[in-house]
C-alpha cells in the first residue's frame, strides 16, 4: 500500500494526489500536521534518501531556523529537526513497495507507477 506524507494545503501535494485519482492509484494519506511521524520513522526515510534531498531548503520553515539548526551534522540531527518541524521535508514522500520517493514530477511518477 502506498502511504503520501505530506500537508494538505501544499500545492505540490494537492497535484500529486489529483494524479494518483486520475490514474486510479489507492493510496492512504497522512497529514503530518495532524498525525506526526516519529524519529524512528524519519529515521528510516534518511536510510534511503539523504538528508540534503529530503529537507527542503527552499521552504519558509528552513529560511526561519537558525544557522546552527541547519547544521544537518548527522541523520539523528536532522531525523529530530524534521520531526519538531514536520513541514521541513520535501513533499510529497511517497513509502511504497519500492521504497520512498520525495517529491511530484507527473513523467517520473508516470514511469514509476504505470
Amino acid at each position: 500500500m502506498m502511504t503520501v506524507f505530506g500537508i494538505k494545503n501544499c500545492d505540490t501535494v494537492k497535484k500529486a494526489t489529483a494524479w494518483l485519482e486520475q490514474n486510479n492509484i489507492a493510496y492512504t494519506f497522512r497529514d503530518v500536521r495532524q498525525h506526526p511521524v516519529d524519529v524512528d520513522t524519519v529515521l528510516a526515510w534518511l536510510q534511503q534518501v539523504p538528508a540534503e534531498k529530503l529537507v527542503n531548503k527552499r521552504s519558509t520553515t528552513w529560511r526561519q531556523l537558525t544557522d546552527e539548526q541547519r547544521q544537518l551534522n548527522s541523520n539523528d540531527a536532522a531525523a529530530q529537526l524534521i520531526v519538531d518541524n514536520p513541514t521541513l521535508f520535501k513533499r510529497p514522500l511517497v513509502e511504497d513497495n519500492q521504497g520512498i520517493h520525495v517529491g511530484f514530477k507527473e513523467a517520473d511518477w508516470q514511469t514509476r507507477y504505470q
